[in-house]
């Protein structure tokens, strides 16, 4: 099975104020840090954002077929670049598999960890679902979720009909609910699918990933125990 990672870089960031894919933690923007997450775990990556934007960026960008039209808009991009994928490089796996899988990440979560998209696509691998998808407080966490290609008639067809909320185009295909009993044991704070909204949650995160590495600094720093 063949993973394909798409961040999805084309919110307006109207609450943000600026553009939050360019914001800095730890010394890389949010799009560097979710590109290399994805990279980490998946055969390639590309950003979906607005035409003519992150030019200088170091993965493929496509541009939203539908602007402005929310979410659903650049996933459904994202699922067509995969089934444009799937028909034109036959390799080995995909002959045996007639599905691959999109991991599609929004860029505004900066607690995602490498160990827990590692599970995420592992649960893919044994699925019969079409979307794999976490579940955070009774809410479904569509852009940290795997989409396999065969999922993009039904989407496409329920986004035609007029649908622009992602959970309600799910209900069209079929999903595996991974609940918190699934993935807490990944999420030592309670941020795992946290998002950055504002520029206060940027700064909260700025704050928390700074008080991490000063931990981290720390107990390197403690002599070992007494023998």
């Amino acid at each position: 099975m063949i993973f394909h990672g798409f961040v999805q870089a084309g919110g307006g960031s109207t609450r943000f104020g600026t553009d939050k894919a360019l914001v800095r933690l730890e010394g890389k923007t949010m799009l560097q840090r979710t590109g290399e997450l994805l990279a980490s775990v998946c055969h390639d990556v590309t950003i979906v954002a607005a035409a003519g934007k992150y030019t200088d960026a170091p993965w493929p960008v496509i541009a939203d077929r539908w602007p402005g039209q929310g979410p659903l808009g650049g996933i459904l991009t994202a699922l067509h670049r995969l089934s444009e994928t799937d028909s034109r490089d036959k390799t080995p796996e995909l002959e045996r598999d007639p599905c691959s899988f999109a991991l599609i990440l929004s860029c505004d979560m900066p607690f995602l960890t490498k160990e827990f998209l590692r599970f995420l696509t592992d649960r893919a691998l044994s699925s019969e679902a079409t979307i794999i998808v976490p579940e955070a407080s009774r809410r479904l966490e569509p852009l940290c979720a795997c989409w396999c290609s065969a999922s993009t008639a039904a989407i496409q067809a329920a986004f035609d009909a007029g649908s622009r909320k992602v959970t309600e185009a799910m209900k069209h295909v079929s999903m595996e609910v991974l609940d918190e009993s699934a993935w807490k044991r990944f999420d030592t704070d309670g941020r795992l699918f946290w998002n950055m909204n504002t520029l206060a949650d940027y700064e909260e995160a700025r704050r928390i990933l700074e008080d991490r590495a000063g931990l981290a600094v720390k107990r390197e720093g403690q002599a070992p125990p007494l023998q």
